[in-house]
């Protein structure tokens, strides 16, 4: 089953944590890069004119933000950052700056994805599509999923992983998203006193 890009957030036993997965069919030369407070979609070396082809393919994926790790499809990553840096609860922010950005205007009015999680594991996840704007709330100590296409609304999943790399390698490939088609390229935030990264 392809899902596009998909994203994960909750949290475990062992921390709290987002992650994304970028699937790709039209745009499958991209990678992901890791920096001090955030993780970047990026076109591979050789395919940097990819971004001329379409805006929506290189962003800020994962951004910290003091004590919260956001994690969306795009360009809303860093409003959503800034509204939560700004003072505004994290379903505030997640729910305005879908609103804000609307879903992408391509051919297939692909919808705009996000969530973000504390160091404390309050979790929300949310969707704008072109017929709907969803948010809603992770219990604590449970994990979600959402999708562009086909799974479009929060799917609770067993995420297995106790430490960063094992979140950016699980939502590649491990438990119920090994189902899931055409994998490119992935990230996660894990934590539990404070945050690490990781892009595969």
């Amino acid at each position: 089953m392809y899902l596009g890009r998909i994203l994960a957030v909750g949290s475990n036993n062992e921390g709290n944590f987002v992650a994304y997965r970028v699937s790709s069919r039209s745009f499958p030369n991209r990678m992901t890069r890791t920096f001090q407070d955030r993780v970047t979609v990026v076109p591979k070396e050789g395919y940097e004119k990819d971004v001329f082809k379409s805006p929506y393919i290189a962003y800020n994926c994962i951004r910290l933000e003091n004590d919260v790790a956001v994690v969306s499809n795009g360009s809303h990553t860093d409003v959503i950052a800034e509204k939560i840096a700004s003072g505004m609860s994290i379903r505030d922010a997640l729910t305005l700056s879908l609103l804000t950005m609307d879903y992408e205007k391509d051919d297939f009015n692909t919808p705009r994805i996000a969530g973000a999680t504390t160091l404390k594991g309050e979790s929300f996840i949310g969707i704008i599509t072109h017929e709907k704007v969803h948010v809603e709330k992770v219990p604590k100590g449970k994990a979600c999923y959402i999708a562009v296409y086909e799974h479009i609304t929060p799917h609770e999943v067993e995420f297995n992983a106790v430490n960063v790399s094992e979140a950016a390698q699980f939502i590649m490939d491990g438990g119920k998203f090994v189902q899931f088609t055409n994998p490119v390229s992935s990230a996660a935030a894990f934590g539990q006193e404070s945050w690490e990264l990781k892009s595969i």
